[in-house]
């Protein structure tokens, strides 16, 4: 029996609804198919993120630890397979696809040392450099054809501020989106080319395994690919383990780790404040997340 973690049901059901709630209940029978159909066994306790059941397992012909990762396909999740290729060939330090069904998005993935996340290092300013040193080496590869395209999100986010704004309780967190959109605005007719992660934090980075030749080196996983300036990829460092003190030190490191050019690295990082504004707003959100409204009011000069 394969047991789903009750807090993926919530969270499937919370972010996915009547959809999210069949594919929980179609997984035991969608990660059996694929134990037997790829030759694997289970070899410890399911793990999940937000949206996805993650098994180790053993594949049974050669006795190499894996991972089985099933989640829904979707905007966000269907490049992940293409952009795991195109890094691994670039040996750029990403987990390691082994298979992959196209017509359920089912992967099995290198097994890391999940006992082991940057998140549990406990000096936040080591986390940040080395997710700026992933960051640095992920942009350096160019998005393949396909995949989501940063323009066009801006594009939609710049029609959709200013309803949005008006939405909002507080006069000064109603500028604050205004201003975010208008930074995007001047930034959007070049949108950039690179393959972005656009979810690097520290709980997207694992140790390696000794026996996949990984040993002391930090592994990206998780990506939710898209094609754009790597200005787009800072915010998650910048709010995860947020503290206000650091947010200016964080965002010149990553700037400089990355050779970006600091006034369109902070626009683009202001359009990250901006669309998770206009996904809290679609939600019934009145106000700002406070740590995000922070960040970007300290680098509108705002303090």
């Amino acid at each position: 029996m394969i047991d789903v973690p009750g807090g993926l049901v919530v969270n499937l059901s919370e972010h996915k609804g009547a959809q999210g709630r069949a594919f929980a209940v179609a997984l035991p029978a969608l990660a059996g198919s694929f134990l037997e159909r790829w030759g694997l066994r289970l070899d410890g306790v399911a793990m999940s993120g937000v949206c996805a059941l993650v098994l180790p397992v053993v594949r049974e012909a050669d006795g190499r630890r894996a991972a089985l990762k099933l989640q829904m396909v979707d905007e966000e999740t269907v490049g992940e397979p293409v952009a795991l290729r195109v890094w691994g060939a670039a040996g750029v330090g990403v987990v390691g696809l082994l298979e992959h069904d196209p017509a359920t998005g089912v992967m099995l993935l290198e097994r890391l040392d999940e006992r082991r996340p940057l998140a549990d290092v406990a000096d936040a300013r080591v986390a940040v450099r080395v997710l700026a040193g992933s960051l640095a080496r992920l942009v350096r590869v160019p998005a393949p054809p396909g995949m989501r395209r940063l323009g066009d999100a801006a594009a939609r986010m710049l029609e959709e501020a200013p309803g949005a704004a008006a939405g909002l309780v507080d006069e000064d967190e109603r500028r604050l989106l205004l201003d975010c959109a208008a930074a995007v605005r001047e930034v959007a007719g070049e949108p950039g080319d690179r393959l972005l992660h656009w979810d690097l934090h520290d709980g997207n980075v694992l140790a390696g395994r000794a026996e996949e030749g990984r040993a002391g080196e930090w592994v990206v996983l998780d990506p939710k690919p898209l094609s754009g300036d790597p200005g787009f990829e800072l915010f998650p460092a910048l709010y995860n383990r947020f503290d206000a003190s650091e947010v200016l030190w964080r965002f010149d490191l990553l700037s400089g780790v990355l050779g970006l050019d600091r006034e369109r690295a902070r626009a683009w990082t202001l359009g990250r404040v901006l669309q998770n504004g206009l996904w809290g707003v679609r939600g019934g959100a009145r106000r700002l997340a406070a740590d995000h409204a922070e960040i970007a009011r300290q680098l509108l000069g705002r303090r």
